[in-house]
């Protein structure tokens, strides 16, 4: 066998499992996610205001914004299913500590 066709027929081999590989899989959203006083949002590590905001917004919340971040409490205010939450979360270990409906429906 030539040296050519043989390099030819290993690019070949290479190529086709690299595509049946990288084939995209479905994706999946999580619709119900939830979150009670209790709840770890960081598997119990530290986090930062920022941070915070971001974990809530992975939970479902929507339009969540910062209104105390400068004591051992990070406190946050979002949106979800229709009402509106006010969530503190204990900045040494992410976990939340208070949750409370502030309004109802928009």
């Amino acid at each position: 066998m030539p040296r050519s066709s043989l390099f030819l027929s290993l690019a070949l081999a290479v190529g086709l499992s690299v595509t049946s590989i990288s084939v995209p899989t479905v994706a999946s959203a999580q619709t119900h996610v939830s979150i009670s006083v209790g709840t770890n949002l960081n598997r119990g590590r530290g986090i930062s205001c920022s941070q915070g905001e971001r974990l809530l917004r992975n939970r479902g919340f929507r339009d969540v914004r910062r209104v105390d971040c400068r004591g051992r409490y990070l406190v946050y205010r979002g949106w979800r299913g229709g009402s509106r939450f006010e969530v503190a979360v204990r900045q040494r270990d992410g976990r939340v500590v208070d949750m409370r409906r502030i309004s109802g429906r928009r």
